[in-house]
């Protein structure tokens, strides 16, 4: 008995359509799935987060924590002295974490610096965090890696003295000297922890200068 042909080679051209339409679709559904959930990448842009990180640096963004949490029904708390990236409110009055299309600079990269309830305060060039382990204060940039390369300079910049509300943390540049760094201590304000988008684990590129955080 003669077998009859197959769809597919009935139609070889319609067949080759939708195996390619299947694969550019697995194709999109992977990369949403990678960015939203698992990893994102971003360009650094300006001279905030000197010297650990350059203009033009591009860098991998953890977003499996993140998504953890949320799947928990949770926020999700960075680590002090973390690199994180988090998405721009506009200004200090928006604290929710509303599509912020609008906004210029949409995603922002700092160093987390104090959490909820802590006390920050900027004296004299020194940044200090007061809470209740220490309550005469420590000096958070202690336990951050520091080289001629790598961590926050030494002097901060500005005069602030404030305690993080509930649910937000403090975060502020590298490059503290002057405005450089527009950052919770000089107009950023606080930044509500669902606006975060995950902490940075390593920098692609350049590629001469790639490394993990």
């Amino acid at each position: 008995m003669e077998q009859k042909p197959t769809f597919g080679q009935k139609y070889p051209a319609l067949k080759d359509i939708l195996n390619f339409l299947v694969f550019a679709g697995a194709v999109a559904l992977g990369t949403f799935v990678l960015n939203t959930f698992i990893f994102r990448s971003y360009n650094v842009i300006g001279g905030s987060m000197e010297n650990t990180l350059q203009s033009g640096d591009r860098v991998i963004v953890n977003r499996v924590p993140v998504s953890l949490a949320h799947l928990a029904e949770q926020e999700y708390m960075p680590e002090r002295g973390q690199v994180i990236v988090f998405a721009n409110g506009g200004n200090t009055s928006v604290t929710n974490c509303e599509a912020l299309s609008d906004v210029n600079d949409q995603y922002i990269i700092k160093r987390v610096i104090a959490f909820p309830g802590e006390r920050v305060k900027v004296d004299n060039g020194i940044l200090t965090v007061y809470n209740d382990e220490h309550p005469e204060g420590f000096h958070p940039d202690d336990t951050t890696h520091k080289s001629d390369t790598d961590g926050p300079k030494e002097h901060t910049s500005g005069s602030v003295d404030v305690i993080v509300p509930e649910g937000e943390i403090f975060v502020s540049g590298d490059n503290r000297e002057g405005s450089y760094s527009y950052d919770s201590r000089n107009g950023l304000g606080t930044i509500p922890l669902c606006r975060i988008i995950g902490p940075a684990v390593m920098r692609i590129f350049p590629f001469t200068a790639m490394r993990f955080f």
